[in-house]
């Protein structure tokens, strides 16, 4: 089905495959599309020409977890535009931000990779940095050095319920993204 550019056709949450990278913070973008397909009743199913786990609408949503690791995941991402004709303002991107404190959100139209490998994949296969985006806090490293074991450590139990609070609000903004258009989602939940 036909959509203009601009609405956003595809979400895709960004992580890690494998049952040992469940539930850490560099996976929160896994946890917020699983909980969408979840709440639309959709089944994942992996679809290996896609190098990602798929979930459809009747085809006016996709929402898509790599199956690649985090530095790879623009590959999934390109092959999933192509084959859908999607554009890159088409894409809804979440993923996990350090520089965001756990609890905050921050919808944004396009921007650098930050630091972030899975953005900085997207932007190599797309060729654009012009893509929507959903960051999610996921907070600092508490120490310099520590960053790998930050975003791939667990929540601890606090900042999982706190998690499960940013969750359910960045749910609704992905909803209100995909129903008013990103500029209304930023408006009501930056």
């Amino acid at each position: 089905m036909p959509a203009e550019n601009g609405q956003i056709r595809l979400v895709v949450g960004l992580g890690n495959p494998g049952p040992e990278y469940d539930g850490t913070r560099h996976n929160i973008g896994f946890d917020l599309v699983d909980q969408i397909a979840a709440n639309r009743s959709l089944k994942w199913s992996r679809d290996r020409k896609f190098r990602a786990r798929t979930a459809s609408a009747g085809g006016t949503l996709i929402l898509a977890k790599p199956i690649t690791f985090m530095n790879l995941s623009g590959n999934a991402v390109a092959r999933l535009c192509k084959f859908y004709k999607l554009k890159p303002d088409q894409i809804l991107v979440v993923y996990d931000d350090v520089d965001l404190p756990i609890g905050k959100m921050r919808f944004r139209a396009n921007g650098s990779a930050g630091g972030h490998n899975g953005i900085k994949s997207l932007i190599e296969y797309l060729g654009t940095n012009e893509f929507p985006r959903l960051k999610l806090g996921i907070g600092a490293a508490g120490h310099p050095g520590g960053m790998v074991d930050h975003v791939l450590g667990k929540f601890s139990a606090e900042e999982a319920r706190e998690l499960e609070k940013v969750l359910a609000i960045a749910e609704d903004g992905v909803n209100c993204a995909l129903s008013a258009g990103l500029s209304a989602a930023m408006n009501q939940y930056n």
